[in-house]
C-alpha cells in the first residue's frame, strides 16, 4: 500500500504555485526542489498524475445540522459562481487535451456537481473522499481508505481527478486548498506520491 505521510507530501511544502489559465510563480525550498516550475497541464498525459481538487465555490462552512448525504436540499451547495467556476475548470482542462479522464468524487452534492459540470469523463463516487470536517470519527478510516485507493493506481496511467474537500486535501497533501483549487501528486513505484504542483483557483 502506498503511504502518504511524511516527506515529501506530509511536510506541507507547496513547492510550485501555478494559476488556472496563467503562468505560475515558483517557490523553492531545500526540501521541495523536486517541483517543476514550468509544469503544464498538458504534462498530465505523461502518466501517473493525480489531481486533488477542492469543490467549486459553495458559500459558507460545513453543513447544516439537518445534513443528509442523499438530500442536496440539506447541504451546503454550489452557488451560481461555483457552477461557473466548475465549468471553467473543465474548459481549461479540455483546452489542455484532458477529455476522457478518470474522475472520482466525494458523495457530497457540492463535489458531485463540481465533477459533473467539469464534464471531462464519467463521475464515480468514492466514499474515501467524503468530508470529515464535522465527523472527526471518520477521519482515520477515510484517509486509510484513500491511501489504499491511491496505492492501486498505475504509476504510468491516465490522469486521475479526485474532487473532494479541504480537510481531505490537507490530510493527504499536507497543504490546504481554496474552492476550485487543486494540488497535483505524481505517483511513483514503491514510494510515496510526490507533491509536484498547485493550481490556484481564479
Amino acid at each position: 500500500m502506498t503511504r502518504l505521510t511524511g516527506t515529501p507530501i506530509g511536510n506541507g511544502l507547496a513547492a510550485a504555485v501555478w494559476l488556472w489559465g496563467a503562468a505560475g510563480a515558483f517557490f523553492a525550498t531545500p526540501q521541495s526542489l523536486y517541483a517543476d516550475a514550468a509544469f503544464d497541464l498538458r504534462r498530465l498525459h505523461d502518466g501517473g498524475y493525480v489531481v486533488m481538487l477542492r469543490h467549486a465555490i459553495a458559500p459558507g462552512f460545513g453543513d447544516p445540522p439537518e445534513f443528509e448525504l442523499r438530500d442536496c436540499s440539506t447541504q451546503r451547495n454550489l452557488d451560481a459562481a461555483g457552477r461557473k467556476q466548475a465549468r471553467r475548470i473543465g474548459d481549461r482542462l479540455r483546452a489542455a487535451g484532458v477529455r476522457e479522464a478518470a474522475i472520482y468524487s466525494s458523495q457530497w452534492c457540492r463535489c458531485l456537481e463540481t465533477a459533473r459540470l467539469m464534464d471531462i469523463g464519467p463521475v464515480q463516487e468514492l466514499a474515501a473522499l467524503n468530508s470529515f470536517y464535522e465527523r472527526p470519527q471518520d477521519r482515520e478510516h477515510n484517509i486509510q481508505a484513500l491511501r489504499s485507493f491511491l496505492g492501486t493506481l498505475p504509476t504510468d496511467g491516465k490522469p486521475v481527478f479526485l474532487v473532494t474537500h479541504q480537510v481531505t486535501i490537507q490530510a493527504i497533501a499536507g497543504t490546504g486548498a481554496a474552492s476550485g483549487e487543486a494540488v497535483i501528486l505524481k505517483l511513483r513505484p514503491d514510494d510515496e506520491p510526490r507533491l509536484v504542483g498547485r493550481r490556484l483557483a481564479d
